[in-house]
């Protein structure tokens, strides 16, 4: 019950500045409930499916959504996330906490590039219409872009976000608004495969997993009606500041 209500403020907290927070979500499961970090990092990427499924119908419902980029990059990033999975089963405990505190002090940083300057100006649109075009360097991108981060999601139990648009934007060209819909549901397959490689392997626990997921879809519906309340910018730091805090716990 107290994870489920603590899940609940936090996943309130997500809702409002509108970030995912699995590094966050990780951090908290880890140090402050004594998860062992393999299950809390296997729980934490399951956990996304939900809250990813919930955004991509949004998003297409926006049309916001490129289907056959993010339906051939999701493809490979599953593959990615199971071999991820089982990868980070070689990894021992306290090494791991390092190396996904480490990430998701990158991924803070990637997101202050994204809040601020963007990565659009990383992309050349000749290079990404011919990716675009030619079959073969579709399917090649596509994979490129869904394994890379479909490893990094399955290691380090994180949704990769910034990654997958860092991909999306620059190797395919997408527009940042049709990048953070197909990142929705790239996100989709990479979470439902990396959870089931997690769960073959004994490190995902259903009673923990099921109150994080509805600690965390009530709590981010509640919270996301308070939006509009915070100023742009404030909603900007704490974005950043979110999976920098996760790092931060993690090394405590």
């Amino acid at each position: 019950m107290i994870v489920l209500l603590t899940m609940l403020v936090i996943g309130m907290l997500l809702g409002f500045i509108g970030a995912g927070g699995a590094g966050f979500i990780i951090a908290m499961l880890s140090e402050v409930f004594d998860v062992p970090i393999h299950t809390a990092l296997g729980t934490s990427l399951a956990a996304m499916v939900f809250t990813s499924l919930s955004g991509t119908i949004s998003h297409l419902r926006e049309r916001n959504t490129m289907l056959k980029i993010g339906l051939a990059t999701g493809l490979f990033g599953g593959i990615g996330a199971f071999f991820g999975s089982r990868l980070a089963v070689f990894i021992p405990e306290s090494d791991l906490k390092w190396f996904t505190a480490g990430m998701l002090f990158l991924s803070a940083i990637l997101l202050w590039i994204r809040v601020t300057v963007g990565f659009g100006s990383f992309a050349t649109q000749a290079f990404a219409e011919k990716n675009r075009s030619s079959r073969s360097r579709f399917w090649m991108t596509a994979g490129g872009i869904g394994i890379v981060t479909g490893l990094l999601s399955g290691v380090f139990g994180i949704g990769s976000t910034p990654f997958i648009q860092i991909g999306l934007l620059v190797f395919f060209g997408l527009s940042l608004q049709l990048s953070a819909g197909t990142t929705m549901l790239v996100i989709i397959p990479i979470a439902l495969v990396g959870g089931i490689g997690y769960y073959t392997v004994g490190f995902l626990d259903l009673k923990l997993f099921a109150e994080v997921v509805a600690g965390t879809i009530v709590g981010s519906y509640i919270g996301a009606k308070f939006t509009t309340r915070l100023h742009p910018m404030a909603l900007k730091i704490a974005m950043v500041a979110v999976p920098m805090l996760g790092g931060i716990i993690l090394l405590l």
